[in-house]
């Protein structure tokens, strides 16, 4: 028996929704609390199945989790051993990879398998690692399974070939312990690594330019517990936007950062969509006629590589040619067949799509490829006349916290069932 979710299309929408925590922040914020030597109260955890597989991984480790009635989480580190990280539930999720920073930086030793996560074209942890012999570490591997190791960690300056968030984090973590001053150069400069960056130095770690292409961090002798709360998550803030965009009548978008999402609501704009921005909400009502745009992806803050694929979906439904450029994760199109199946009309190589429309969608049984083409599925799904089912839907489940009933409420009919 295998999970689907099922989406009646049509209905309009209406109503308020209001956004999760930032699940690209949650998996490595919680890794990261383990650097410290007394509980971790992180407030604002979306409930999300990546936060269950790292939630085993600090199980693994002997790191006590309690999840309170108010849905923070307490990680307290005080009887953790560093033990090898070679199980299945590692490979479920590339953040797992936060580990190895956060294990190096605080023992000086890691041992754990390779990441897993969605396929999106070559992912390699190159710059990692790089960064992480920089800093005086020895990397080796069997097979899967790596080993770094330093006898001291010593501060350096780290030039990133690419502006990589994982990587960013990764270094920033290790640092964190190491003797004198660590300069990452060309670090990325998304706002979970400002989140990332604001937890570590309210445990006690001396970080500055999180946010910057420059970040420098003053290594510290011990770290202590405090408590956190996460930033909401402007990817599902912008799928929700979309959303609206798409099939809603009127509906608010609540609590979140809306300069998160500059280069989406630019777009919007550029489309047609009747909009009102907030200090902490887009509020969005019906738009009759959409114009084609184009999308280039670019590392933040320019258009997110994640609201690439759902944004495709509201494409379908705009009058013109749309032009989507690729250039973080260029096999990131799987999406486009599973539209195709639905009636639209594109056309797509690696790295590049074309978009024509508008095309009236229909329910269909399409396949969730990844987190993100999950969620263009979902927006098709809304679209279309008749019923679609959307298999795979664990993809969808590792990064949208409660997404059946935060549409439900706002007029959806949506449904999972057990198929075999």
């Amino acid at each position: 028996m295998t999970e689907v979710i099922k989406i009646e299309g049509g209905h309009r929408l209406e109503g308020e929704v209001v956004i999760s925590g930032a699940k690209n922040a949650t998996v490595a914020l919680i890794p990261a609390a383990v650097l410290a030597n007394s509980a971790v109260t992180i407030a604002g955890i979306p409930q999300i199945a990546d936060v269950d597989s790292l939630t085993e991984i600090l199980n693994i480790l002997h790191v006590d989790v309690k999840e309170t009635v108010n849905g923070h989480l307490v990680i307290d580190p005080s009887n953790m051993e560093n033990t090898v990280l070679d199980q299945d539930v590692v490979t479920k999720l590339r953040a797992s990879y936060y580990f190895m920073g956060a294990l190096l930086g605080k023992y000086g030793r890691v041992c754990m398998k390779m990441p897993g996560g969605c396929y999106l074209g070559p992912r390699p942890i190159d710059l990692h690692l790089k960064g992480f012999e920089a800093l005086g570490a020895k990397v080796s591997n069997m097979g899967d399974l790596y080993t770094i190791e330093a006898e001291k960690l010593i501060g350096t300056k780290i030039f990133l070939d690419i502006a990589s968030v994982g990587a960013t984090i990764n270094i920033m973590m290790a640092a964190v312990y190491a003797e004198g001053r660590t300069t990452i150069e060309n670090a990325a400069k998304e706002p979970e690594i400002i989140d990332v960056a604001t937890l570590l130095n309210n445990m006690g770690a001396r970080i500055r330019g999180a946010g910057t292409n420059v970040i420098k961090i003053d290594g510290v002798r011990s770290l202590s517990g405090c408590v956190h709360e996460i930033i909401p998550d402007r990817i599902e803030a912008g799928t929700f936007i979309i959303i609206a965009a798409a099939m809603a009548r009127h509906m608010v978008v609540r609590g979140i950062i809306p300069q998160h999402l500059d280069a989406l609501l630019s777009k919007l704009t550029d489309m047609g969509i009747n909009m009102n921005v907030g200090i902490d909400f887009v509020e969005i009502s019906e738009t009759k006629h959409m114009n084609a745009v184009n999308i280039t992806t670019k590392p933040y803050p320019g258009f997110a590589t994640d609201l690439q694929q759902p944004l495709t979906t509201l494409l379908t439904q705009a009058e013109g040619v749309s032009r989507i450029k690729e250039t973080i994760y260029i096999e990131r199109f799987k999406h486009c067949d599973e539209l195709n199946k639905m009636g639209a009309s594109i056309d797509w190589q690696e790295g590049s799509c074309h978009v024509n429309g508008p095309t009236p969608l229909h329910g269909a049984k399409v396949v969730a490829t990844d987190l993100r083409c999950g969620a263009a599925m979902v927006v098709a799904g809304l679209v279309a006349q008749g019923i679609t089912e959307i298999s795979n839907v664990y993809h969808i489940d590792r990064g949208y916290s409660e997404i059946d009933r935060k549409l439900r409420e706002l007029g959806a009919v949506i449904w999972r069932e057990q198929i075999e």
